[in-house]
């Protein structure tokens, strides 16, 4: 009966061909709807191919069929084409070569997202015969109007690169180029290209150096952890060690009582004239500090490597509390961040001495932050927490973590060599541990005491006697050796126990470990030097045992000290000196942090995790002894930009009625100095530009929280290429649920738009939880006009009457123009139609300017001139 029950549980022939049919059949059927000639059923299978390698499902047999379609003129099928080619171009590049003619043409396509998805295919074929059309494309790419195809061109050098370094020369010519982009969206990936490709070129730093310094709290998180290590290698170079003025402030602390006050203020004026901090140094550490308020640890991580290796001792310490909120995050980022804190705490213990208790071990820490946190835990310890330290080992000794327990033994051996005043109570302690069941505790205990009684054996002979009568209970073969060698080596201490522990160990000699044996030999040479009354024999009887024991170790070590104490004609002059090779004094053994020799390696790197080299790493260089040049990172201002100084006072606290963009500026500081005040003014006159600008977006309400029964809305405008269309603005909805129950279908219903006007809705949110807020993406296509889009925000059970009006600057594209029109002009053009606004500012006497906007789109033009009036004239 049994038998048959496991025939009918197995899986038939009949079903394996039977699921591998429905593979092929479905597979079938999707390369059918591939052909059609309804973009519909196209879309259909290709959702459902992006599907299957969402899901892990091998989909390379499709591409044939599916590259026949990258050149399909509709938008949606395209996108989800390049996103499949996307992942198996490198793998089928024989096929993908033959639509590279579409590839290249798709570059030129005017929407951004097709643009940059056909680039990044494009890189993906690594062929080397193609490498002159990716560097062509990628120097296009790198000129493109779109800040999101310029990042995909930084992407693509690194793949280029390393398909051919030779092309070095070249690349580095389009990363100096990227690096000058003003653009969050480009900084982080041009700097990888740049640590890939040219990490040594320091000198293409220093122009941007500021810039990137400004721009690092907007760029992704990625980015910023990629640009504070290549930016911490850099102030290397470039700065002095801001380390010597804390060794001479403390040189100088200490006063003199006899010294005079002109020898002390002379002293003062000396430590003062020391060390000025580079304001670019400077620059640097004032705008990282924000970012140890990340939600990514990586982040965090990266700017505390970067107080530790460029900041002050005093300032270094801010890092501390951030690190430790690392601690509750998952596992894996507890492990590195305890790694980087147990290398800082040894040099710098006040750092985190303040939050001793919060590496304190819980009883569901894995093993490796178990042992991680007591690391911690001994280099923290000192004569004012000891006691406290010591109260908590001795709970994790009794741990059933028997490899944590260990290592607290260990740590116990520690303390009491670092701390003389509790040396005679952790030997104790360990003594008592002597008597636990646990035989690896027991092994663990008189491996430290070993060490211990090592640095002053005078004072424990008593505790050798001891450990000599467990001798026979203790069956671990480290802990045997271990009592063994002491006996061996302080035999004149204990000469009535120790021929008696020869004779015992001599009769379990050939049912030994190969590590205990070779102690029982040294045992029997060091008792034949000192006591060969009583050894002679037994010395003797264990070293013929030795003679033709099955290890070529005990058989090599046994005719050794047998040349060496029993001198015959063939013995050497060594023999002479038998009992200064045996007895010498042996040095007390240095009981250290396992991470005393990882400072060497910069903080947070992979190397540093491994102790060891990885490939790739960088060094880190000495701080240079005299700082280098630092005018190599001024920025030349061009001289029109002074002119616009008096007519638009941007040091002003004035503020316009009616703002011409929807943000909220910050007040310059009234002390800015005039360059830095031509600065902000060119950044900000730069309307070409304003795609590469950094704005704090203003969030409108689009749904009180009290007429929608809990559900409250806001939205702002992302100014983030439209992904949507080229002709939609994109705007970012958050829905927050202020009530205690749960939220469902919320949706967009029931658009009552002006003609014209279209609405891309966001994907319905299935389900809100109580206090949960989620932002979702939309796009709207105003039409080149300010009206309002009304539509009604819907949930399961009720909807909400809203709308949305854009202010005029949401409904302008930046357009590229020459510097010397720029001067004369500048430029912007409708988001809809592409219609040009050409605005144009004429200097007149008494200082006074003429506003002059040329444009077909007589509405628009007329509402910018009223929103620029007033900020043009706070001057």
């Amino acid at each position: 009966m049994s038998s048959e029950a496991s025939i009918y549980n197995r899986p038939s022939v009949l079903d394996c061909f039977r699921s591998s049919g429905n593979s092929w059949f479905q597979k079938r059927n999707l390369k059918q709807m591939l052909e059609s000639s309804k973009d519909s059923a196209k879309l259909d299978a290709m959702k459902r191919i992006v599907g299957m390698i969402a899901k892990g499902k091998n989909a390379s047999e499709l591409f044939p069929a599916v590259v026949k379609n990258v050149a399909s003129k509709n938008i949606e099928i395209k996108k989800l084409v390049y996103v499949y080619l996307m992942r198996y171009a490198e793998e089928q590049q024989d096929l993908a070569l033959l639509s590279i003619s579409t590839f290249q043409r798709a570059l030129k396509d005017p929407n951004q997202l097709i643009r940059a998805s056909a680039l990044r295919v494009l890189s993906s074929i690594r062929v080397p015969i193609i490498v002159p059309i990716m560097m062509l494309a990628i120097k296009e790419a790198s000129s493109d109007l779109s800040p999101y195809v310029r990042k995909n061109a930084a992407h693509a050098i690194q793949k280029l690169y390393s398909l051919d370094p030779e092309q070095k020369e070249m690349l580095i010519e389009v990363i100096e180029k990227l690096l000058k982009d003003r653009s969050t969206l480009v900084a982080g990936s041009v700097v990888m290209a740049f640590e890939e490709v040219c990490p040594d070129r320091i000198d293409l730093i220093h122009k941007n150096y500021r810039k990137l310094c400004n721009l690092l709290v907007d760029v992704e998180e990625w980015g910023q952890v990629v640009i504070i290590h290549m930016l911490t290698r850099y102030a290397r170079t470039q700065f002095v060690s801001p380390w010597k003025d804390d060794e001479v402030v403390e040189e100088y602390s200490e006063n003199n009582f006899y010294e005079s006050d002109e020898e002390q203020k002379e002293k003062d004026r000396k430590v003062k004239n020391i060390y000025t901090m580079d304001p670019d140094h400077r620059l640097l550490l004032r705008n990282t500090k924000p970012l140890l308020q990340s939600r990514n640890a990586a982040v965090v991580m990266a700017v505390a490597q970067l107080y530790w290796h460029l900041a002050p001792k005093s300032e270094a310490s801010i890092v501390s509390k951030s690190l430790v909120r690392l601690l509750h995050s998952n596992r894996e980022v507890q492990y590195i961040v305890l790694q980087n804190i147990a290398t800082m705490s040894i040099q710098r213990k006040g750092m985190f001495e303040p939050y001793l208790k919060s590496f304190y071990v819980r009883s569901t820490d894995p093993t490796m932050i178990k042992t991680l946190k007591l690391e911690i835990l001994t280099n923290l310890a000192n004569e004012a927490n000891i006691s406290t330290l010591l109260r908590e080992f001795q709970t994790y000794v009794k741990s059933q973590d028997k490899q944590f327990a260990a290592a607290t033994i260990q740590a116990i051996g520690r303390c009491a060599t670092n701390i003389t005043e509790v040396t005679d109570t952790c030997l104790n302690g360990l003594v008592c541990l002597l008597s636990n069941r646990d035989e690896i505790v027991v092994a663990e205990s008189v491996v430290v005491i070993k060490k211990l009684l090592q640095t002053q054996p005078a004072h424990h002979g008593e505790i050798i006697k001891h450990m000599a009568k467990l001798l026979d209970n203790i069956t671990v073969p480290v802990a045997r050796a271990s009592i063994l060698w002491l006996i061996g080596e302080y035999c004149e201490r204990v000469p009535k126990i120790a021929p008696d522990v020869l004779r015992k160990t001599a009769k379990s000699f050939t049912t030994e470990d190969d590590l205990v044996k070779l102690q029982i030999l040294n045992l029997g040479a060091k008792l034949y030097l000192t006591n060969s009354k009583q050894t002679k024999l037994l010395t003797q009887y264990v070293l013929n045992l030795g003679k033709y024991d099955q290890s070529y170790d005990i058989r090599d070590r046994t005719r050794f000290i047998r040349q060496l104490i029993v001198p015959n004609e063939k013995s050497g002059a060594l023999s002479k000196y038998a009992k200064k090779i045996f007895l010498a004094q042996k040095p007390a053994p240095l009981l250290e942090s396992p991470f005393k020799d990882r400072d060497h390696f910069q903080l947070g790197t992979l190397s540093h995790t491994l102790n060891s080299r990885a490939t790739g790493y960088l060094e880190l260089s000495n701080w240079p002894e005299v700082a280098p040049d630092p005018s190599v990172r001024n920025v030349d201002v061009a001289e029109s930009t002074k002119e616009w100084t008096g007519i638009l006072g941007m040091t002003k606290k004035e503020k316009p009625t009616e703002k011409f963009y929807s943000e909220s500026e910050e007040e310059e500081d009234e002390s800015t100095n005039t360059s830095s005040s031509s600065r902000c003014l060119e950044s900000n006159l730069h309307l070409h530009c304003l795609e590469n600008c950094i704005f704090r977006t203003k969030t409108h309400e689009l749904l009180h929280r009290m007429s929608g029964k809990g559900l409250a809305a806001h939205y702002h405008f992302s100014r983030q290429p439209g992904i949507f269309g080229d002709h939609m603005v994109s705007v970012q909805v958050t829905v927050t649920n202020t009530t205690d129950q749960k939220i469902e279908n919320i949706h967009i219903k029931e658009k009552k738009l002006p003609p014209g006007m279209r609405v891309h809705e966001f994907n319905p949110i299935e389900c809100l939880e109580p206090a949960e807020s989620i932002t979702v993406s939309m796009g709207i296509d105003f039409c080149d006009s300010t009206q309002m889009a009304s539509f009604q925000l819907c949930t399961k059970d009720d909807h909400f009457n809203v709308n949305i009006q854009p202010p005029v600057g949401e409904l302008l594209l930046p357009v590229t123009m020459s510097e010397k029109d720029f001067k004369k002009e500048f430029a912007a053009k409708t988001v809809h139609s592409g219609s040009l606004m050409l605005v144009t500012v004429e200097l007149k006497e008494s200082s006074t300017a003429q506003l002059v906007i040329n444009t077909e789109k007589t509405v628009i033009g007329s509402v910018l001139l009223r929103e620029l009036k007033p900020v043009l004239s706070q001057g």
